[in-house]
């Protein structure tokens, strides 16, 4: 007997090209951002230290560690690898926390996923929030897809 997900679970479930496109589309924005910040490390240094949120003992780590994990993600999503949409979605998480702190008043995080935009006035923080919303929301249709799929192998 050949279990499948319910008629209405597989009707949701993300198709697959939909999902190697999707995948292959996030996996180049966090790899361009991933190493944008790595080659101006300098620079972003500057901003995560004019961000205010973090210990002045914890900004070179992060500064390494955040561009990395970006990297280590993205070719996780293009190679479709175990964990990188997790991991794409955790990173997403932070820089809409910072993004959400950047709108309260008083406050200039210039901070935010994509680094050529380092400089952000404060008017358009909210439309960045916006444009990370979208990529949070596709990385999490990819997720339910991830799902989808593992429950299917398993099930058959």
């Amino acid at each position: 007997m050949r279990l499948t997900l319910p008629s209405i679970r597989r009707d949701l479930l993300p198709s697959t090209g939909v999902c190697l496109l999707a995948r292959i589309f996030t996996g180049i924005i966090f790899l361009w951002t991933g190493g944008v910040r790595l080659v101006e490390i300098g620079a972003f240094i500057k901003i995560l230290s004019s961000c205010s949120l973090l210990p002045d003992a914890l900004i070179l780590p992060v500064a390494i560690g955040l561009p990395v994990a970006q990297l280590v993600a993205g070719v996780g999503l293009v190679f479709d690898l175990r964990g990188s949409v997790k991991v794409s979605c955790c990173v997403l998480l932070m820089s809409l926390a910072v993004l959400a702190y950047g709108i309260l008043p008083n406050v200039n995080p210039d901070c935010s996923f994509f680094p050529a935009e380092p400089m952000f006035p404060q008017k358009s923080l909210p439309l960045a929030l916006l444009r990370d919303v979208g990529l949070l929301a596709v990385m999490l249709y990819l997720l339910m897809g991830e799902r989808g799929r593992r429950q299917t192998w398993r099930w058959q």
